[in-house]
């Protein structure tokens, strides 16, 4: 601020008092923004994990072809569309929440950055060992049944081979029940006759 001593001094006068505030004030502004800084360098860093894989499934037909009744009162989460959790957000459509769910956002409020460890040589041949050892287990699995099936289709060949063979024999046995009866017809016919016999003996003379 400026003021004159006198109507004829041109020369313009300075308030010291008042800059002498202003700059009283500018250094104590000053002083507090130096404050805060210091304040927020004090904060120790939020320490968070690496990329994981996602050990549940995500739900995204539980809701497919069903009506739902929305009013004034209904809680966001019920209000249709894909709710998540941690961001306490609803979304639309499946394809927006798996981006969602992808994102940067969501994973830092799960406490995780978008870094992915780097898988060392050794986790590299324990992955190896162990895919090795699943796919020998499944051979193993597979050569089980198909011994467990190939013997159950023996068993059954011989169940039916033991059935043709009883059949074959109630067959034999009919036949020869049917040729002794008509033995004995042909004996007691040939006695009432007076004939000796039948077939191709000799007499005697």
């Amino acid at each position: 601020m400026s003021m004159r001593s006198d109507e004829h001094d041109h020369r313009k006068k300075w308030d010291k008092v008042e800059y002498q505030r202003k700059a009283q004030e500018r250094l104590l502004n000053q002083a507090k923004l130096n404050d805060k800084k210091h304040e927020k360098h004090d904060v120790e860093p939020i320490e968070r994990e690496n990329l994981k894989r996602r050990e549940y499934k995500v739900d995204l037909e539980s809701k497919l072809g069903k009506s739902v009744v929305i009013n004034k009162n209904t809680p966001g989460s019920q209000t249709g569309g894909y709710y998540c959790n941690a961001c306490d957000c609803v979304v639309k459509d499946s394809i927006n929440f798996l981006d969602h769910i992808n994102g940067k956002k969501h994973q830092r409020n799960l406490g995780m950055n978008m870094q992915i460890e780097r898988s060392t040589v050794d986790q590299v041949k324990e992955r190896f060992q162990a895919n090795k050892k699943k796919l020998e287990e499944k051979q193993k699995d597979y050569e089980l049944e198909r011994r467990l099936r190939e013997a159950k289709e023996e068993e059954e060949r011989y169940k039916e081979h033991r059935k043709e063979r009883r059949k074959e024999r109630k067959r034999k046995a009919d036949e020869d029940l049917d040729g002794t009866a008509i033995t004995d017809d042909m004996v007691d016919m040939a006695a009432i006759m007076g004939f000796s016999g039948f077939g191709g003996s000799k007499k005697n003379l």
